[in-house]
């Protein structure tokens, strides 16, 4: 291991990492389930979480407060009251049996970086603003990003509608948390009072374990594209028809998502693909599947890539279907563009990255993240923290303490020596 690949990892002070650490501890025991860590947007679990969040920002030295959709903001002033902002975050809510990590790391590491300034007494020509999004999963109510979208002042009101398992809408759920629905609109902030928008997170994947380093440069958040497919034959008995006389819906599925791992696995630029439902009927164990739906969901760092790539697939979908004589149904049911990352924040990130001693390694981000909807009001960075076999959304999910302490040092380099986008340009 060179010098430059093992970076911090013979660092004794890892004060900063040990805070970050025992803090992700303490937010992991707020869950509705004591067995696993679940905590979804407006539940009293969301609400003991922002307490505590907003408890750190305070200690930290910030004015915090929660917005309008639930968010916890927390602000510390420049050398001056009222400069535009340098926002660091990403979200506090989680999926179902999640990890500890997804999120809260960024949200964490943000609030120590400001507490080490506010601990040297230290103001910077501009504000620092963290927040902690409220609703990045969307696994309550099926629409994600609403936190970040209120703030990027893209929320969707039509969402308010919506219903979670149990019956109860948006609106109603917002309400009940003490909130007021018509007021979503004041959480929302303008591209002038932001000089940028960083998020630091986890991986979520094994690149950066396999480079041997603890941080990496993101190039973009991918765009995604999910579909809808279902394919139509005809069911019947198991041992009457003929298998040259079948229309059998699985077995054309089948080959349809052999060719999508086939073409995905055969493209070198970053798309991926996958298959993650699939439902056969009438699902009896002698009867021919008469119809299967099955979902697509494709991604890739460019959105012209992405969408060549959806629609080399659809073709072979629709010539399978035809060769099988099977009836073809297909749907787009999501969209979101791909975020680029600003050069000028990459390169800030890049310097602090080798200033810590690590090897400058850029990468995507396959997962979404709540600098997507930032992107519309804001140039947006991201710093990745390596996480053991990249496992995410999963009780495995970890980060080890001397990886934790390198992206907080990265970040609050990256803050401290911060130039705004004109100034970078000079």
């Amino acid at each position: 291991m060179s010098k430059l690949d093992a970076g911090a990892a013979g660092r004794e002070d890892l004060s900063l990492g040990r805070e970050i650490v025992e803090r992700i501890n303490a937010l992991a025991g707020i869950s509705e389930d004591p067995a696993n860590i679940t905590r979804l947007f407006l539940t009293p679990q969301h609400r003991t979480a922002a307490d505590l969040i907003l408890g750190w920002m305070r200690q930290a030295g910030m004015a915090a407060q929660m917005d309008a959709i639930g968010n916890v903001c927390g602000r510390y002033e420049g050398d001056r009251p009222g400069l535009p902002a340098l926002m660091l975050g990403s979200h506090y809510d989680t999926v179902r049996d999640a990890g500890r990590w997804d999120g809260p790391l960024g949200v964490i590491t943000a609030i120590a970086c400001v507490a080490d300034l506010n601990r040297r007494g230290l103001r910077l020509p501009f504000a620092i603003e963290v927040v902690g999004f409220a609703d990045e999963e969307g696994v309550r109510f099926a629409s994600t990003l609403l936190g970040s979208r209120a703030i990027a002042g893209t929320f969707d009101e039509s969402v308010l509608g919506a219903r979670d398992r149990d019956g109860v809408s948006l609106r109603e759920a917002i309400t009940t948390f003490g909130l007021d629905p018509d007021h979503i609109g004041k959480a929302a902030r303008i591209r002038g009072e932001l000089l940028g928008y960083i998020e630091l997170h986890i991986e979520q994947g094994p690149v950066l374990e396999q480079e041997n380093l603890a941080v990496g440069v993101v190039t973009a958040i991918a765009g995604a594209t999910r579909l809808a497919a279902r394919l139509t034959g005809m069911a019947g008995h198991a041992g009457t028809v003929p298998m040259r006389l079948r229309h059998d819906a699985l077995t054309g599925a089948a080959e349809c998502i052999g060719a999508i791992e086939q073409f995905c696995r055969s493209d070198e630029a970053g798309l991926v693909g996958t298959v993650g439902y699939i439902d056969a009927r009438p699902g009896a164990t002698n009867v021919i599947p008469g119809q299967v739906s099955f979902t697509i969901d494709m991604r890739a760092p460019t959105d012209m890539h992405r969408r060549r790539a959806v629609a080399d697939v659809v073709r072979q979908i629709e010539a399978i279907a035809g060769r099988r004589e099977l009836a073809l149904q297909i749907d787009v049911t999501h969209e979101n563009r791909t975020a680029p990352c600003a050069p000028w924040l990459k390169a800030q990130i890049a310097d602090a990255i080798a200033a810590e001693g690590f090897r400058v390694f850029e990468l995507p981000s396959g997962a979404g993240h709540d600098g997507m909807a930032m992107i519309d009001i804001a140039d947006v960075g991201m710093i990745f923290v390596r996480c053991r076999r990249g496992i995410s959304h999963h009780p495995d999910e970890h980060v080890e303490l001397a990886d934790a302490d390198a992206g907080a040092r990265v970040l609050l380099r990256v803050v401290e020596n911060f130039k705004a986008a004109e100034t970078a340009k000079t």
